[in-house]
């Protein structure tokens, strides 16, 4: 089910609640061998486009290995089951329960490799489920392909040239292993799955897909397979320029947030005459012009994209645009971050929200790490100098690792450890903050102004020169006559 991942998308219309005095629908019960203490979270993604993460249900997995979860779904809907860093993704069908088993598993694999860029998959069984239960004939159809792709990889390796009569054997194998079922869920994930294969490798066009599949026919938000296929064909199609519209013409009308010239100009490509088809491309390539910082000013795309959803007709897409604003401010220059309240050295919880109203230099760090020892050494070179010039400063760092006892032994425990004389915390096993800050590898660097928001949404490392002119230093002031000659007029 590995590759569940690569297509996941979730309906919009969809509705999914929280346990908490919610109608519930789809229970979860499972048992982890070696798990007893740790919680687990169900949630989804709010959309296809921006990923938004919501919670449906926690739980804390008991002395007797055992917990339950509980949803609302009112279609096929695609979740993800996580415990610390760790997660598998499953379909979940109404008013079905669901047992699951994940075998002993070696929870410190994160200390041994970075599992945000390679991810270490849950090893989640599902456990008494019928012959005709939705994730066994997708493994059954993914298994299918897989081996068939392995048995003839070289004719669907693109370092070669890839032979579409292969591709048509593949989908001759696929309808005898893995045939329609009454589930028509199952058969539209086959036939959009193999599609977007079949568009990837250039075996067809993107117009003759769009004819065979969106054209003169409704979007299916609600869809997961119709909404990974929709992202697919149309990706980096307009943001990068089309065939008559450059880059930097689409950057010009971004830029000066001329939203009607905009999606007019985008309805002379003939697959964009639609009016829904066209908003929804508009604001995926708005989404990715956000990135393309030659031709479009960041701040210009968040507001075009919330125009967009103001002066949209279609709720979908009010709501998206809403969303994927949002979604890109939320790590921005200016933007609020997440609260939070850990133990420090000596066990005593600390709130971050005691440190608003100064600089905050926030490190997230592993003591076992050298790169990490690296740049806190440099903070502990800097600190006092910095301290002297403005009282304003406060150095925090937050160990990640996964023993208390790691940060307790090197600072109580070493020569070293007196001279990081700072705030020190431990992240107590709150990987969703991890998540919240963004961070992916160690150390990461985060500063924070007075006011409780982001300085910058790229925060330089010690060893780039910040601790010497950093923001916090105040401005020099000059008399006229010792004001350089260029600051005098």
């Amino acid at each position: 089910m590995n590759s569940f991942v690569r297509f996941v998308s979730v309906a919009l219309l969809v509705a999914i609640a929280s346990v908490a005095g919610a109608q519930t629908n789809v229970t979860i019960h499972g048992e982890v061998v070696n798990g007893a203490g740790k919680e687990v979270t169900l949630y989804r993604y709010s959309d296809m486009l921006t990923r938004t993460e919501v919670t449906v249900d926690h739980a804390v997995i008991g002395a007797n290995r055992t917990f339950e979860l509980k949803a609302y779904a009112n279609y096929p809907t695609m979740m993800m089951l996580q415990i610390e860093n760790y997660s598998q993704s499953f379909f979940v069908e109404p008013g079905r329960d669901y047992e699951v088993y994940v075998p002993r598993f070696d929870w410190d694999v994160d200390e041994k490799k970075n599992v945000f860029l390679s991810p270490e998959v849950l090893p989640l069984e599902f456990v008494n489920m019928p012959a005709d239960e939705l994730n066994g004939m997708i493994s059954n159809f993914e298994a299918v392909v897989a081996d068939y792709i392995d048995a003839h990889r070289v004719y669907f390796d693109a370092r070669f040239r890839p032979q579409k009569r292969y591709f048509d054997s593949l989908e001759a194998v696929v309808a005898k292993k893995a045939p329609d079922t009454r589930n028509e869920f199952f058969n539209r994930y086959k036939r959009y799955q193999l599609a977007s294969m079949k568009y990837s490798l250039h075996f067809d066009t993107r117009r003759h897909m769009v004819g065979r599949y969106i054209k003169g026919q409704p979007i299916m938000y609600y869809d997961d397979n119709y909404m990974a296929f929709f992202m697919t064909l149309f990706a980096n199609s307009v943001s990068k320029g089309t065939n008559k519209i450059p880059a930097w013409q689409l950057g010009h009308w971004v830029n000066t947030l001329n939203v009607k010239v905009y999606l007019d100009s985008l309805g002379t490509d003939t697959l964009l005459r639609n009016e829904q088809v066209r908003e929804l491309v508009a604001l995926q390539a708005l989404q990715e012009a956000y990135y393309l910082n030659r031709y479009y000013e960041s701040g210009k795309v968040v507001k075009m994209i919330e125009m967009v959803g103001a002066q949209s007709k279609f709720p979908e897409h009010k709501e998206l645009a809403k969303r994927l604003a949002a979604s890109l401010r939320q790590n921005e220059e200016g933007s609020e971050v997440p609260t939070f309240v850990l133990p420090d050295v000596d066990k005593r919880m600390v709130s971050f929200d005691s440190m608003k109203g100064k600089w905050v230099y926030l490190a997230f760090v592993r003591v076992g790490d050298p790169n990490c020892v690296a740049e806190i050494e440099t903070m502990a070179h800097f600190k006092d100098s910095v301290y002297a010039k403005n009282k304003n400063v406060e150095f925090v760092c937050v160990s990640c690792d996964r023993e208390f006892q790691k940060m307790y032994h090197f600072l109580k425990n070493t020569k070293k450890g007196q001279k990081y004389n700072w705030t020190w915390l431990h992240f107590n096993g709150n990987y969703k903050l991890l998540e919240n800050y963004g961070v992916v590898s160690y150390p990461h660097f985060i500063l924070i102004n007075p006011e409780g928001q982001l300085q910058y949404t790229v925060t330089p490392s010690p060893a780039s020169g910040i601790l010497l002119h950093g923001p916090w230093q105040p401005k020099p002031q000059y008399n006229d006559d010792d004001q350089p000659f260029f600051l005098r007029y």
